[in-house]
């Protein structure tokens, strides 16, 4: 655990974080009620996938505060070289609030106390197909949270946005970055999930909604963030899973022997099907409607515009219509 300290008056004041979170604690989920949750799954091994995704939280830093979490992860990617060692793969980074958060297009982030804000470090392991597919773990992973704790509605919209009747739960970001000494090369999986926050800026009050709104009253903030990077860990487990499979084919370039962790992110988005419009970035320049048709094995969505011709896109933005 990370406190934070601050000189007040000649007084050393130190504050410690609300939510508090231990690699113990995940480890104690993960064994216990994730997997028994997971004993049903006929695609694959439970153990074995919690397993391969049992890096994330190896180790995890809370903080009372932070201006932004991914620049605190790249901070320990650089600190630990200085050190003379790589950082630990599957490093959480969380805090309590973040005063300059920024999303995509540097767009800034609600994040007062109350949620779930923070990032995920893992270095760059995976291939082709499932570096493309990384994304989509992180809105898997907080849609299956929300449902576990009463919000059956939560669903997630392509690429990684997690919405309730159209009102925004969660959003996340993963960005690349190559570390300087060792040009190693990392991911940065950034989360922002409204929990027990529920007062939002006026531009955000009728688009973004927590699960305290929805359900009525507060939760344990601890006990949601464990159940999020549990599922985290089972997501991205499932995705190296996918890689062992695709792998046994015998080549990279294959058709992936099968679609374990699609068909998970199918059931648990509402995009495919729906008339959307699309832009690179959607908000300032919108660029066509369409309907969303299928999505590919390396997560590219394909969409039929109205003259009937199919495009297919890897990163971008929808809205729904």
């Amino acid at each position: 655990m990370v406190t934070t300290k601050h000189l007040l008056k000649g007084v050393r004041k130190v504050i410690t974080p609300q939510n508090k979170v231990t690699p113990a604690m995940l480890r104690a989920r993960i064994i216990g009620s994730e997997m028994d949750c997971r004993r049903g799954f006929t695609g694959g091994d439970p153990e074995v996938i919690l397993r391969l995704g049992g890096h994330v939280g190896s180790v995890i830093e809370c903080h009372s505060g932070l201006d932004r979490a991914m620049e605190q992860g790249r901070a320990s990617i650089r600190a630990a070289e200085e050190a003379r060692r790589s950082a630990a793969a599957g490093t959480v980074i969380l805090a309590d609030c973040l005063t300059a958060s920024k999303g995509r297009f540097s767009r800034s982030w609600h994040a007062p106390a109350g949620g779930i804000w923070g990032c995920l470090l893992l270095p760059d392991i995976f291939l082709d197909r499932a570096r493309m597919l990384l994304p989509l773990a992180l809105g898997m992973a907080c849609c299956e949270t929300a449902r576990e704790f009463g919000v059956s509605g939560a669903a997630v919209r392509w690429v990684n946005d997690v919405l309730v009747d159209g009102r925004k739960l969660a959003g996340f970001l993963v960005e690349g970055y190559r570390a300087p000494a060792s040009t190693e090369n990392w991911f940065l999986l950034g989360f922002g999930i409204n929990v027990n926050n529920r007062s939002f800026p006026a531009e955000l009050r009728s688009s973004a909604v927590s699960l305290g709104q929805l359900l009525g009253h507060s939760l344990d903030l601890s006990a949601v963030t464990v159940s999020f990077l549990a599922k985290l860990a089972w997501n991205i487990g499932l995705l190296l899973y996918q890689e062992q499979q695709d792998l046994s084919l015998g080549s990279d370039d294959a058709e992936p022997a099968c679609q374990l962790f699609l068909d998970e992110w199918r059931l648990l988005s509402d995009t495919l099907g729906r008339r959307i419009v699309y832009g690179y970035d959607v908000e300032q320049l919108p660029q066509y409607q369409a309907r969303v048709m299928a999505i590919l094995p390396d997560g590219g969505l394909v969409m039929r515009l109205g003259d009937g011709h199919e495009v297919t896109e890897y990163s971008g933005e929808l809205r729904y219509l």
